[in-house]
């Protein structure tokens, strides 16, 4: 990933035709607690999510809940910004495709792209999910039935504009070589690569079948296909005044099933309109639920909102981040929720604090010399860097496991050892700093309660000696 000063990292946007449910919050998650690490090691962060609201299926969804479209999709629209709230989730911008800057984008866009001569008229015929939005091959479709939603698929024949995306085969496969880290993890490089190889066919990109979407400049009679016009989204955020800068984008995290558009379309009308490339794409699994993709359509959805009023925001923030190496499916399962709130937060950081605090405030603090936790630092950093998040908490719960084994052997409650408590003291701050960017309530509660502020000039410099009073709890057992 580029070490540029400005940090722009983007999320899918999710279609607004159903509530927001804990796939969703994934995603959302791992980009929010990326964002604030990167604006703790005082980076320019731009942190862009939004949801997408144009489509047959958006228009399919008004329908049937009796609304007009617009309203339909405002509505739907506030119940992902509520969620993510919830979540304390801290975007930048959130953007809607029905957003007026964003019509103006993609039509300036799409002039770029038709002055290189890569978009003409013709006629589509094909095997189409309305659920997915989405074009099959007979290959790809086992006996003509989406693999994602697992319903018949249309014959569908339109009119309609191409780009000419088989045109850019050999640029993506050139890039591809050239540039590694575009496609993360590795495994979803080889089978994009893979694919690549076997030929590329035009794309449709726009539709004549419905109104609900961006009207083509070239025919009023077409509007623009959905996963054409959503893409440049990650661009329109960029065109705000004083945004330019953040263009391109250091990461788009983005579920698996969104990679082909991600990795394949995306960067072809990006070299089509002369535009710079994004630096990293990452295309994690599916959570799913008793075995099954989460979704609307399978029926089986969790709310996040529901979750965290269970939970809290901080215990649903820790087990997607802990629980779920990032970039492979998972299984959601409250259970193991619970086991990682009690067994970790409850009983090794929440126990911790209370018991220092609790002495602190009984016996003071005094100078000593520090446990060190540079390589904590240093390895916490690196897998970040890496993309790890799950390895990056594991490293910081092996610091909170090593500040617990000091108090157990000191027993500072028997010895009033002032300079153990100063050591420790150090150490939750330390840890807590670390912390911050995955579970910033409780960070922030820790910092209150051992009097720093959570920045990096704090984690390069020691504690200073203060009034401390026994912290609240900060996990209450499930």
């Amino acid at each position: 990933m580029s070490n540029k000063s400005t940090f722009y990292v983007t999320t899918a946007i999710d279609y607004v035709n159903a509530e927001p449910h804990i796939g969703h919050a994934y995603q959302k998650i791992v980009a929010d607690a990326l964002a604030r690490w990167h604006r703790l090691q005082e980076k320019d962060v731009f942190f862009v999510t939004g949801t997408d609201e144009h489509g047959k299926k958006i228009e399919q969804s008004a329908k049937n809940a009796n609304k007009a479209t617009k309203e339909f999709v405002d509505e739907n629209s506030e119940k992902f910004k509520k969620a993510w709230k919830k979540l304390n989730i801290k975007y930048d911008r959130f953007i809607r495709t029905t957003d007026k800057d964003h019509r103006v984008v993609v039509e300036q866009f799409t002039e770029k792209i038709n002055k290189n001569k890569d978009i003409y008229k013709g006629i589509y015929e094909g095997l189409y999910c309305t659920a997915c939005e989405t074009y099959y091959t007979e290959k790809d479709a086992t006996n003509l039935i989406c693999p994602i939603h697992h319903k018949p698929l249309e014959k569908l024949k339109e009119e309609t504009y191409f780009f000419k995306l088989s045109k850019y085969q050999k640029f993506l496969l050139d890039y591809y070589k050239a540039n590694p880290d575009f496609i993360l993890p590795k495994t979803r490089r080889e089978e994009v690569i893979n694919r690549v190889k076997e030929g590329l066919k035009d794309l449709s990109i726009t539709r004549s079948s419905l109104e609900w979407g961006i009207p083509f400049p070239q025919d009023k009679k077409h509007v623009f296909y959905v996963w054409y016009e959503a893409l440049i989204n990650y661009y329109t955020a960029t065109k705000e005044k004083g945004k330019e800068k953040f263009w391109p984008a250091n990461l788009h995290i983005l579920g698996k099933d969104n990679t082909w558009f991600h990795t394949v379309i995306w960067p072809a009308m990006l070299k089509s309109a002369n535009l710079p490339l994004p630096i990293s794409t990452f295309n994690h699994g599916f959570l799913t639920f008793n075995g099954q993709k989460i979704s609307k359509s399978l029926g089986n959805t969790i709310s996040p909102i529901t979750l965290v009023e269970k939970y809290s925001s901080d215990s649903i923030r820790y087990f997607c981040l802990r629980h779920f190496p990032f970039g492979e499916d998972g299984n959601f399962d409250e259970q193991a929720l619970t086991d990682r709130h009690n067994n970790e937060l409850a009983n090794k950081l929440g126990n911790l604090v209370s018991r220092v605090s609790t002495l602190a405030e009984k016996y003071n603090l005094e100078k000593a010399e520090i446990i060190e936790s540079k390589q904590t630092i240093q390895n916490v950093s690196n897998h970040i860097k890496n993309l790890a998040p799950d390895k990056a908490l594991d490293e910081i719960f092996k610091f909170i496991d090593k500040l617990n084994t000091i108090i157990q052997d000191k027993k500072p409650w028997e010895t009033k050892d002032k300079k153990v408590l100063y050591q420790t003291a150090n150490g939750i701050k330390d840890a807590a700093i670390l912390l911050s960017p995955f579970m910033p309530e409780t960070a922030e509660k820790i910092s209150k309660t051992f009097n720093f502020e959570i920045s990096l000039k704090s984690l390069n410099t020691e504690l200073k000696i203060s009034k401390i009073k026994k912290s609240d709890i900060l996990f209450k057992k499930i």
